[in-house]
């Protein structure tokens, strides 16, 4: 599990974590460019409205990537400048980019001269894309799949954050994820295939 197995290979441990950085960087500013967009201007002024990586990723967010496979990144926002629906709209904003680039590339990979470089980068980018959408739209505090139930659901959403608030919450959270790594994986495989019928 992780990226360790890819440093026998450094041009595939390179390129996936640089996809997986660059797609994490994606997911962060469609949270920021949402809640910027919809009165709450935190994210702007943490400099958050980027597809920089290095503002979005924390030295605990990339080792865990390189050991584990996933890692982690926040968006700062105030949610007191937000409706109920802007909070659930600014949740839903970073799977979604996940997803569209997941589409685009699908779409994008008809048109170009198929090769096995060009292959085996896109497979990167729509199976870590997907992945990151899967993950975060679980219903599981402090991923955006809790947010948005929170927001549908406001009784529900107070005990989440009540959860969140926890300093074990963390711990629980990447136990459960890290129970969850082969279900989450045939979700990532099955969405995927979905939208390769749908887009391919």
């Amino acid at each position: 599990m992780g990226l360790l197995p890819l440093l026998s290979e450094p041009s595939v441990f390179i390129t996936v974590l640089v996809v997986l950085a660059l797609s994490l960087a994606a997911h962060e500013m469609g949270h920021a460019f949402v809640a910027d967009r919809l009165g709450d201007p935190t994210p702007r002024q943490f400099g958050r409205v980027t597809l920089n990586p290095i503002p979005h990723l924390s030295p605990i967010g990339i080792l865990l990537l390189v050991l584990v496979g996933f890692g982690f990144a926040s968006t700062p926002i105030n949610p007191a400048r937000l409706s109920r629906w802007g909070r659930v709209a600014v949740a839903a904003a970073g799977p979604s980019v996940n997803l569209l680039i997941a589409i685009g590339f699908i779409l994008l990979f008809r048109f170009l001269p198929q090769n096995e470089a060009v292959t085996q980068a896109f497979q990167y980018i729509i199976s870590i894309n997907v992945l990151l959408a899967v993950i975060n739209l679980l219903p599981i505090p402090l991923l955006d799949g809790s947010r948005i139930l929170g927001g549908l659901v406001p009784s529900l959403g107070r005990s989440l954050d009540d959860f969140e608030r926890q300093p074990y919450s963390f711990i629980v959270v990447f136990g459960v994820l890290y129970l969850l790594g082969s279900q989450i994986n045939l979700l990532r495989i099955t969405l995927t295939n979905v939208l390769l019928q749908i887009f391919g």
